[in-house]
């Protein structure tokens, strides 16, 4: 598959992944981009053991992963006032909502939310986060159980 199809086929999916994991529309749009950086330096790597859009996720999480990792050891209130300063963007309030319920979960649960709004099927899921299809099929359940009761309470 050439990268320009694989980039515009997968663009807007690793984009909402990585919102899903930052909550912030700039470091999304920086990790989508980082992703598609390493997927175009490794595509003549890739030997199809694997579907490409599972590949392409792994690589995606796995930014996403180290970005919060970094966030763990250089919280923001240590940075420069001018570099913290949000931007608002207009998202609908019910999707800013889902965004901001989706970064308060455990980072697993962030991963297996955010593919499944993907209608990435639960057995590639299952392979990219390295858990049984079964343990997939319920963690799924229980978190959108999670995001339900977070929905109810912000009177949603």
């Amino acid at each position: 598959m050439e990268f320009e199809n694989i980039y515009k086929t997968y663009w807007d999916k690793i984009f909402r992944l990585c919102m899903g994991f930052v909550n912030d529309y700039d470091i999304a749009q920086d990790l989508a981009q980082e992703t598609f950086i390493i997927v175009w330096q490794k595509l003549e790597t890739f030997r199809n053991e694997s579907n490409i859009g599972t590949w392409i996720f792994r690589i995606a999480s796995n930014n996403c992963l180290r970005q919060i990792e970094k966030e763990k050891r250089f919280p923001k209130s240590e940075l420069p006032l001018h570099i913290t300063e949000e931007k608002h963007y207009s998202l609908e309030p019910q999707i800013e909502l889902l965004y901001k319920c989706i970064a308060e979960l455990p980072e697993a649960d962030r991963i297996i939310i955010s593919l499944e709004l993907e209608e990435v099927r639960q057995a590639e899921i299952a392979k990219i986060v390295g858990l049984s299809e079964a343990n997939i099929r319920v963690k799924i359940h229980r978190i959108k159980e999670k995001l339900t009761q977070k929905f109810k309470e912000n009177g949603k």
